[in-house]
């Protein structure tokens, strides 16, 4: 297994992942354009998984400094693994990783948001040492 930081040769691989983590196609055009705004940006690092260069995960962080923790705070803004590779530990080793990677930008948490239908995903997390201390609304405007 390697884990290693895309790069904009990786997008088309992260649109799969991230479309059947969504359970939805979304418009290539703007995912692309959106990858590689983050892929050129210091406070987004996408985290890669692959054997035989296949890539199995993604793990996509940002840093940002916020005011209500006056610390850098790094967010898991996507965090997926291709359904045939699931418990096999790679999650955790991608967790793991992005930790290492978010303390080593100085940010003094690591936090996400997950779905509410997403249930295993939850005891994975808390599994992995995380915290269910917030609730997340939203409101859809266009």
């Amino acid at each position: 297994m390697i884990y290693r930081k895309a790069t904009l040769l990786d997008c088309e691989k992260v649109y799969s992942l991230i479309c059947a983590l969504e359970e939805q196609e979304l418009p290539f055009r703007k995912f692309s354009e959106i990858y590689c705004d983050q892929i050129n940006s210091t406070r987004y690092y996408c985290l890669l998984a692959e054997i035989d260069n296949e890539i199995l995960a993604v793990l996509n962080l940002r840093f940002e400094e916020q005011l209500h923790h006056s610390e850098c705070i790094a967010e898991i803004m996507e965090f997926t693994v291709d359904s045939s590779y699931r418990n096999q530990g790679i999650g955790t080793q991608m967790l793991n990783r992005a930790a290492q990677i978010a303390e080593s930008y100085g940010c003094a948490q690591i936090e996400l948001t997950c779905n509410q239908r997403r249930t295993n995903a939850h005891r994975f997390y808390m599994r992995n040492g995380m915290n269910n201390s917030h609730y997340k609304f939203s409101k859809r405007l266009i």
